[in-house]
């Protein structure tokens, strides 16, 4: 009888201390990294390139910001045709509804940056984009093209149900849309293996038919894997995960899923 109940007890510690292991695993999933560094290869009609981008979260005082760099390049022959880089830049705040931003740059090679700039107190949004200057008003979530793609890692999940239709307003620094996606969810094969991820369908209307679809892994923080799109030029662009970096794994930032 004894025996049993030295082998219960240690049967009930060991499932205990698995349990918690489980959680504390939990848990560190569940949080948020401070930089997350992702390399894609990009496939276009006319040729193939790379892009890198990074996010960082940093805290001054009880404010957290963002700030996600995005460098593009082409490769090959590729780079012939369209040479120099594709340079964009987004900060803001994190706030408990995802990501504010409060500037956003679009630069290319030998042209001046397309800019954005959000004034959330007076909800007033500054356009200039080729030496003219526009204002609109700031709706709430409005997020510009880069924000966009990793405003998923800040929101909450239950946002990204199959079958949901999300709006949300994107500017480019040459103009602003509303846009809307259909929830999906989708088995994709990548480079890191095949993942369960959740796909963001644009949906067209008469005034904007501009394709765009966004595979997010939710193993991976709801980082883009995927994305793909037709620009207002008719260039198709297919930008595939390559790698992650998620830093150092003990350095978090303040928020989590």
């Amino acid at each position: 009888m004894k025996f049993f109940l030295i082998l219960f007890m240690f049967w009930g510690i060991e499932h205990t201390v698995l349990a918690a292991e489980k959680k504390a695993e939990e848990n560190i999933a569940d949080k948020i990294p401070a930089r997350i560094h992702i390399s894609y290869t990009v496939h276009t009609g006319i040729g193939h390139g790379e892009l890198n981008e990074i996010v960082d979260i940093s805290q001054k005082s009880d404010t957290h910001t963002f700030n996600i760099s995005s460098n593009a390049q082409a490769t090959g022959i590729f780079k012939v045709i369209k040479p120099g880089n594709i340079v964009r830049n987004s900060r803001g705040t994190v706030t408990k509804k995802g990501l504010q931003p409060t500037y956003y740059s679009d630069q290319r090679t030998n042209n001046k940056p397309s800019l954005a700039l959000f004034d959330w107190e007076n909800q007033t949004l500054t356009l200039r984009h080729e030496d003219k200057e526009t204002v609109e008003p700031l709706a709430s979530g409005t997020l510009d093209r880069l924000s966009l793609s990793y405003s998923f890692i800040f929101s909450s999940p239950a946002n990204l149900q199959p079958g949901a239709l999300l709006e949300i307003y994107v500017t480019d620094g040459r103009g602003l849309q509303l846009i809307q996606f259909k929830v999906s969810q989708e088995k994709l094969n990548t480079p890191l293996g095949e993942l369960e991820t959740i796909l963001l369908t644009k949906l067209h209307t008469k005034q904007d038919k501009m394709q765009r679809k966004i595979w997010l892994a939710p193993r991976y923080h709801m980082i883009p894997v995927r994305i793909q799109s037709v620009e207002t030029d008719g260039l198709e662009v297919d930008k595939m995960i390559a790698s992650i970096d998620l830093g150092n794994t003990d350095n978090y930032s303040c928020c989590s899923h």
